[in-house]
């Protein structure tokens, strides 16, 4: 389905970050953490590549979890009845974004701890 306009083209990517908000709890629970180490990174000295890492850290494990969902729902649509590759697929998508949040994790304390 080619989108007609770039409007229309905005109009579906928020349609697909809004069903991922309201449809995926690990999502929810990934943005609100975002946002609150973006509020605590604009309340705290951070030079200008300290933020851009984080911000840049928050967006890869928000986009990878976009990916999950859409590669979940895909094998969902394509294999419906549970197969062991299905649940293989999922559980390597998973991982990955656990490896993710965690290097995040790991990325963000290192760099609030020279500040606190």
């Amino acid at each position: 389905m080619k989108s007609p306009n770039l409007v229309q083209s905005f109009v579906h990517a928020w349609r697909g970050l809004r069903y991922t908000f309201t449809q995926e709890r690990n999502f929810r629970i990934q943005v609100v953490i975002g946002l609150i180490v973006v509020a605590v990174m604009f309340l705290l000295p951070f030079a200008v590549w300290e933020r851009v890492i984080l911000l840049a850290v928050i967006m890869f494990v928000l986009v990878l979890e976009l990916l999950n969902t859409s590669i979940e729902h895909l094998i969902d649509l394509v294999t419906p009845r549970l197969h062991q590759y299905v649940k293989e697929v999922k559980d390597v998508m998973a991982g990955a974004v656990l490896l993710a949040s965690m290097f995040a994790a790991i990325i963000g304390a290192v760099i609030f701890w020279s500040h606190v």
